[in-house]
């Protein structure tokens, strides 16, 4: 069991590390949105409180006018990591509340997404839910 978990939170610890990674354009990288639609689950939602409401997005329209910002100019040299974590995990199921850093020329900021995941009848771990709120500036 020990072994099962650790093995978890390693493809866990990937998974977010890929999902910070995909919006990464230093030294010419070009997101992947094909990558980073293949972190969830079908159905999952990415939201966010913006004016006091909550606004939901499927992982293709959360992505998309990010993409635009990466590869247009208006992001130059723009990364975000994780700083800490914490990972809860219980039949097959998982919570992570991540804090992050997001740098680029003229840009940055922190914040925190707190990630849902599921493990699918393969065997598979992905994202079933991602909530973020950026830091006030």
């Amino acid at each position: 069991m020990e072994t099962d978990a650790a093995q978890s939170r390693a493809v866990i610890d990937g998974i977010v590390l890929a999902f910070f990674a995909a919006f990464d354009n230093r030294d010419g990288r070009v997101p992947d949105g094909e990558a980073f639609a293949a972190l969830f689950a079908d159905g999952a939602s990415i939201a966010h409180p913006d004016g006091g409401r909550l606004r939901f997005s499927s992982p293709a329209d959360f992505f998309a006018p990010r993409l635009a910002m990466l590869t247009d100019g208006r992001l130059v040299d723009f990364h975000e990591w994780e700083t800490d974590a914490v990972t809860r995990m219980h039949a097959g199921i998982a919570s992570r509340t991540s804090t992050y850093r997001k740098s680029g020329r003229d840009y940055g900021g922190t914040g925190t997404k707190l990630f849902q995941f599921a493990r699918q009848a393969d065997g598979r771990w992905q994202i079933t839910a991602v909530l973020w709120a950026d830091d006030p500036a």
